[in-house]
Parts: C-alpha cells; sequence; structure tokens
C-alpha cells in the first residue's frame, strides 16, 4: 500500500499529466493505461488517486472493468485549479 506522501505525489502527477496533455480542454481525456505508462504507477494506485480526484470534483473518469480508470478527464474545477497553480509558478 502507498504512504500518504506516495498517494499526494500520484495525485499531483495524475493532475499535471492531465492538464499539460489535454492543454487544459476538458473535452479530451486521457486513458488509464497511458497514464499507468507515463507516470510508471501501479494500475490500484491509479484508481486510489482517480477515485479520490473525482471526490474533490477534479476529474472525471470512465471506468472500466476491475475498477481501472479507462479514461480520465479534468473537470472545470480541475482545468481552474491547475491554471491556478500554473500561474502562481509564473
Amino acid at each position: 500500500m502507498a504512504s500518504l506522501a506516495e498517494r499526494k505525489a500520484y495525485r499531483e502527477k495524475i493532475m499535471q499529466a492531465l492538464y499539460e496533455t489535454t492543454e487544459g480542454n476538458r473535452l479530451l481525456g486521457v486513458t488509464g493505461k497511458k497514464l499507468v505508462h507515463d507516470l510508471g504507477i501501479l494500475e490500484e494506485d491509479l484508481a486510489a488517486a482517480c477515485t479520490y480526484l473525482v471526490g474533490e470534483d477534479l476529474i472525471t473518469v470512465d471506468w472500466a472493468t476491475g475498477n481501472t480508470p479507462a479514461m480520465v478527464s479534468l473537470t472545470h474545477q480541475g482545468i481552474r485549479r491547475m491554471e491556478a497553480e500554473e500561474e502562481e509558478r509564473g
């Protein structure tokens, strides 16, 4: 099981990957397989992180069999959060 620090890091990595890949477009998404591959995290850790982020209304997920994220997209709130972070970084 992932530690609290790892779980938080996974959530941030997922948000960043979605924002960069979709260029902040709600109509686009990323497959769960691509996130697992690109981020190097286990499917169960991806599922847990996505469940958390859905609860925070930052992403939407189309779930496949076995509670695996098939397609993941940012919500309007998720885009706003990522844009605010980008503005803070300059």
